[in-house]
């Protein structure tokens, strides 16, 4: 890239007049950008839909690669950073380009409570998969490993509740996740972290029980004595002077 202008201006719902947004600060990275902004509002407990968008589509699509302070649940607070990866995103872009920071007043269709990524989950067997609602919009619950969908139940009630089974054919893995989608506006997903599925016994544990009971047969066959047998037991802040970076390489 030979030149970057960037212009940031973060809109927020006109309704929405007890917050204040300001820009603070604008750099360059390396490979990076770094937005930081300060989000003010009365009510901490609010929260926020951030996205970050560039003029070389005309601010249509939101950037994805970026981190930090954006996507679902941002709170107000007086140091927020978004981290863009330009080059990642842009390629060979070469030429000028203004970015814009977009916000609104954010309620997420469900919250999961208690589910943890931590344990691990054995197939055939029920768990109950708790979250709280935010809208009526029916919901869908999936299962995937990686990028497979196993399992899952469409326009399931949005009531907070859902025993999902895991499947006794489901392969042994870490790469598990459970995927929300509101049915009716599909572009709002929670996916969980990835979490284990593992056999409802343990494959060494179900080769010594296999070993028990072939000699029990055994015994039997050879007639041996009688012996007991074994069982598994909208307002908006523009930066006022947008920074220049110059002789940028590809």
């Amino acid at each position: 890239m030979k030149r970057l202008a960037f212009l940031f201006v973060l809109f927020l719902p006109l309704y929405c007049v007890a917050q204040t947004v300001t820009i603070k600060k604008v750099a360059l990275a390396g490979d990076k950008i770094i937005v930081q902004y300060e989000l003010d509002d009365s009510n901490p407990n609010n929260e926020y839909m951030m996205n970050l968008y560039a003029s070389k589509d005309n601010y249509t699509v939101a950037m994805t690669k970026v981190k930090g302070d954006v996507g679902p649940e941002i709170k107000p607070g007086t140091i927020k950073t978004i981290e863009w990866n330009f080059k990642e995103e842009l390629g060979s872009y070469d030429g000028e380009i203004a970015l814009e920071v977009r916000g609104k007043v954010f309620i997420m269709f469900a919250k999961l409570q208690g589910f943890s990524v931590e344990k691990s989950y054995k197939r055939g067997k029920t768990y109950p998969l708790d979250w709280k609602p935010g809208n009526n919009n029916p919901i869908h619950i999936e299962l995937f490993k990686g990028s497979e969908r196993i399992v899952g139940e469409l326009n399931h009630p949005n009531n907070g509740s859902y025993l999902l089974t895991m499947p006794a054919h489901a392969k042994p893995g870490n790469d598990y996740r459970i995927r929300l989608t509101d049915s009716k506006r599909p572009d709002e997903v929670i996916y969980t972290g990835f979490f284990k599925v593992t056999p409802k016994l343990p494959v060494v544990l179900k080769g010594v029980l296999g070993v028990a009971v072939i000699g029990g047969v055994l015994a039997a066959v050879s007639g041996g004595g009688g012996g007991g047998g074994t069982g598994p037991v909208e307002t908006s802040a523009t930066q006022p002077n947008p920074p220049t970076v110059s002789s940028l390489g590809n």
